[in-house]
């Protein structure tokens, strides 16, 4: 396409306050209106695309990075709100950045969500920091854009939308056959014609389907989702459009034609959801479920994965089982091989996981569950994670006398780091403090778009996991999770010298 054109609270500030007064002085950002809970809190109807929405668009693409942040804080002191700069940095990534390879410069839309996320759960004086973070990686990605061909996004081919009554069927047939050109004009006659709940369960299946940008298509469904939710669904025609052609990305060769690797557990499992119980969402919790389930992602093939979750599930097993392991095998494959590709098997889980909790279709809710299960194996060989740590026999080591001193000095030994964060928290320390202290020095500290997705996404799965299983996956977190001693990103320092203080 050639161009122009809620989630549940963490934590209480009140009860963090204190751990949070040695981890990193945000005190910079005083310069700017304080945000409460309730303005990150997003009303989808308050936002419009009103006179001034394209104007600040138009800012954030036409200004260089090094003045972006000036004038962007400069309209925030005039009026500007919270909710149109989120609406605004969506946009003008979608406009502005090729999502193929859905990755590497497309982090710059797929983060967004994440930012919003650390915003709502920030303390009143620090829910700007993510997203004047956010915006600089914008302009980041942008710069890399341009060098490599400057996309943008095409007006759509208003001749050849669908009507609402064919706009379903021509996607699903555009999608399945992998033909771009019909997907885009069909994606937008859903975009105008079909609710959101509609739109969701159809995407949200063909995110999951293959595996390939080890898994952003499955990140950006969910992350569109979400931020669509919070800036307005009047904003999906172009966000959708980019999300479909994002989704048929893939290598030479149409993938209907021809049994490619990253298409086989899709394919497989679209037969095998047939073959669970219909009542498979009851079922009882059960732990030896969840080891058992966790070995088979240790050592069996993304085909016995599939198969184990079948066979749990026709046993009785109740799904809450099948995800705590889903999560702890991730959890663990970052603690064996810290890295990239590992740390995708968590984020691509978040994502996952949330869409398995938000579709109304059953076959598609199983078909979630199948293939999770299925990328965890082929992501471990990816990273060469199949030895190493087991996430469940960690032993715990005392030492740490509270958040200060886990977080005091991350880098050093993670292992070791790991094991006093399980000792802490079994030991009844505050797993909230704990998370606002991982959030918070992120703000300070992060450099890179997996910083902001990965403590989004796990800091958030922590309170999907069985009581039992917690613990021991949030102290491997500190694999990826900044430290005190880690130096302030250039962003703070930028952030500062922009609004001179």
């Amino acid at each position: 396409m050639k161009t122009q054109l809620s989630r549940r609270s963490f934590l209480s500030n009140a009860s963090v306050a204190g751990t949070l007064a040695g981890l990193g002085d945000l005190g910079f950002l005083g310069t700017l209106p304080r945000l409460s809970a309730a303005d990150t809190r997003l009303d989808a109807k308050a936002v419009q695309f009103r006179p001034e929405i394209e104007p600040l668009v138009r800012l954030l693409e036409d200004t260089s990075r090094d003045r972006l942040l000036e004038e962007v804080a400069m309209r925030i002191k005039q009026g500007t709100t919270y909710r149109e700069v989120l609406t605004a940095l969506q946009l003008a990534g979608v406009r502005n950045i090729q999502p193929r390879p859905v990755g590497f410069k497309f982090h710059a839309v797929l983060v967004v969500n994440s930012a919003h996320l650390a915003s709502q759960n920030s303390p009143d004086s620090d829910r700007w920091l993510p997203i004047f973070w956010a915006l600089d990686q914008f302009k980041s990605s942008q710069a890399r854009d341009v060098q490599e061909g400057d996309w943008t996004m095409s007006p759509v081919d208003e001749k050849r939308v669908p009507d609402a009554a064919k706009a379903r069927q021509a996607f699903a047939q555009a999608m399945d056959h992998w033909d771009t050109a019909k997907a885009d004009v069909a994606v937008t006659g859903l975009a105008r014609n079909a609710g959101a709940q509609e739109l969701f369960d159809v995407l949200c299946h063909y995110g999951a389907r293959d595996f390939r940008d080890i898994g952003h298509k499955a990140i950006y469904v969910a992350n569109s989702w979400r931020t669509l939710q919070n800036i307005g669904w009047q904003h999906a025609e172009p966000v959708l459009r980019s999300l479909a052609y994002a989704l048929l990305e893939h290598e030479a060769g149409n993938p209907s034609e021809r049994d490619g690797e990253p298409d086989r557990p899709g394919r497989h499992n679209e037969k095998l959801l047939q073959k669970i119980r219909p009542d498979w969402q009851t079922g009882q919790v059960d732990t030896d479920a969840t080891r058992e389930m966790l070995n088979t992602l240790r050592q069996g093939s993304w085909e016995d994965a599939s198969n184990k979750v079948a066979e749990l599930l026709n046993r009785g097993v109740a799904p809450q089982s099948i995800w705590d392991a889903l999560f702890e095998g991730a959890a663990e494959m970052l603690m064996r091989k810290p890295g990239i590709v590992s740390l995708h098997a968590s984020t691509t889980s978040n994502a996952m996981h949330f869409a398995h909790q938000q579709t109304s279709n059953d076959e598609t809710r199983r078909f979630l569950l199948l293939q999770n299960a299925a990328f965890l194996p082929l992501f471990r060989d990816r990273a060469g994670a199949k030895t190493g740590v087991l996430i469940d026999e960690m032993e715990s080591v005392a030492g740490a006398k509270n958040v200060d001193d886990l977080f005091a000095n991350l880098s050093g030994d993670r292992t070791l780091a790991a094991r006093k964060s399980l000792a802490y928290l079994q030991a009844g320390g505050d797993a909230k403090s704990f998370i606002a202290a991982a959030q918070r020095l992120i703000y300070l500290k992060g450099t890179d778009s997996h910083d902001y997705k990965f403590s989004s996404a796990v800091l958030e799965d922590y309170y999907h996991l069985s009581p039992a299983h917690r613990d021991r996956f949030l102290a491997a977190s500190v694999f990826w999770l900044k430290g005190a001693e880690a130096p302030d990103s250039g962003l703070v320092a930028r952030t500062r010298a922009t609004l001179g203080v």
